[in-house]
């Protein structure tokens, strides 16, 4: 290479060199100072998103065995206002006994009655004042009360439905019911296929409905109620069903794709509505004749689906649970008080049977606890995995740019003294 003084490649060298040395010197610092290996993304594009996709579901998890807890709370304070029931109904039992036997006169009859009154009194007051967070806990709602876990994904969710019978003297108790689980989805497609499976025209939220979708709703108690929509948008229509605030049924608007209802009938991007239905104790029945006009002039269809969040509930007896009635008891004669001693065997196995099921009800959301917390720690360990700095590699790395920046500077240096030697030729 001939000598000269244009341009000083040694010293151009030497500098990038010493730049990468510095810059990389600076990412093992950022590392040991902050104690996590990705602090851009520029030092793992793909590691970032990973770390934040788990970040995300690590905080879900631990959100997740808080909100099984305070479901298992709210049990808690149901069984233990059942537990009081019980105390009182064995009570009424010990009066009910007594004055069924012949030996008492009739002012000795009116005192344990009018204690007996006083325990359905008791009751009465328990049922309606026991509250979780300033809620009532004995509604009796259909909806129930829906306890959330799941790590923010969809597939990821599911939801257990506490249900509460109410409680009071005309209403003890809940038997014969069961646990279910479901995640029970319909796909209404409203798009047009030039043959079966392969879209032509796909439905839109502003499309007119020119047809109706007509529900028939079976409720708990096995009474039927229609409900008949009015000819609107699609987006509209949608809100009317949800307007309804049927417990566990929402409609939204998706394509089959999304809900897993494609196949050789119907195409992947198909639109449509999705409508499910995860309260066991609600059956919808669609009238097949209202979907016949769809916004693309095609016969709608129905899909059945799984796509719902799957939903643990309680489903109630095909001919209704049973519940005891202690009202119209009293205990102001033998006879009478034979009558109640019977009722109140009754009300002790019902409560009995729907304190068996919060305290089952209180097993499961323990252990759906115990799972979120080992999945949440076996996730941040994960997260930790890729996330976290490796100190023994980094510090090595670091001594090695030290050494290396120091070499730097030392070549950059006699790449400088190098150039001032062509001024010895001009001598």
């Amino acid at each position: 290479m001939a000598l000269g003084v244009l341009n000083n490649l040694s010293a151009i060298y030497a500098e990038n060199n010493l730049n990468n040395t510095s810059n990389s010197l600076q990412t093992v610092l950022q590392q040991l100072s902050s104690g996590s290996r990705i602090n851009s993304g520029a030092d793992d594009a793909a590691g970032l998103s990973l770390v934040n996709g788990l970040q995300a579901n690590s905080k879900a998890l631990a959100q997740s065995a808080t909100n099984a807890t305070e479901g298992v709370g709210l049990l808690q304070v149901a069984d233990g206002a059942l537990a009081q029931v019980t105390n009182l109904l064995n009570r009424a039992v010990t009066l009910a006994t007594e004055a069924s036997n012949g030996t008492l006169n009739a002012s000795q009859e009116s005192a344990a009655n009018q204690e007996y009154q006083s325990i359905l009194s008791e009751i009465n007051n328990i049922g309606s004042t026991t509250t979780y967070n300033q809620n009532q806990v004995f509604t009796g709602s259909v909806a129930g009360v829906a306890i959330y876990t799941g790590d923010s994904s969809s597939k990821g969710a599911s939801v257990n439905s506490l249900f509460f019978a109410s409680l009071s003297s005309s209403s003890l108790g809940d038997t014969g019911g069961s646990v279910q689980q479901n995640s029970i989805g319909q796909f209404i497609d409203l798009s047009k296929d030039t043959v079966p499976g392969t879209l032509t025209t796909a439905a839109k939220p502003v499309d007119a409905v020119t047809g109706k979708l007509d529900f028939t709703i079976t409720s708990a108690d096995g009474t039927q109620t229609t409900f008949k929509t009015s000819s609107l948008t699609v987006s509209a229509l949608i809100q009317e069903i949800n307007a309804q605030n049927i417990p566990g049924v929402t409609a939204t608007f998706t394509s089959a794709g999304a809900v897993g209802a494609a196949g050789a009938a119907i195409d992947a991007k198909d639109t449509g509505i999705q409508l499910t239905n995860t309260n066991p104790n609600v059956s919808i029945a669609l009238d097949a004749t209202a979907l016949a006009d769809t916004p693309t002039g095609a016969t709608a269809t129905e899909n059945g689906n799984t796509a719902a969040t799957t939903t643990i509930g309680y489903k109630f007896a095909t001919t209704g649970d049973t519940s005891a009635n202690l009202k119209a008891t009293d205990l102001t004669s033998q006879t009478n008080a034979q009558t109640a001693l019977a009722a109140l065997n009754g009300a002790i196995t019902d409560v009995a049977a729907q304190d068996g099921y919060i305290g089952a009800q209180i097993n499961t959301l323990n252990s759906i606890s115990q799972v979120m917390t080992t999945q949440q720690e076996n996730v941040t360990a994960a997260q930790n995995a890729i996330q976290a700095t490796d100190y023994a590699a980094a510090t090595s790395a670091m001594s090695k740019y030290e050494i290396l920046s120091q070499t730097g500077i030392a070549a950059l240096a006699q790449a400088n003294s190098v150039q001032q030697e062509v001024t010895k030729l001009l001598q």
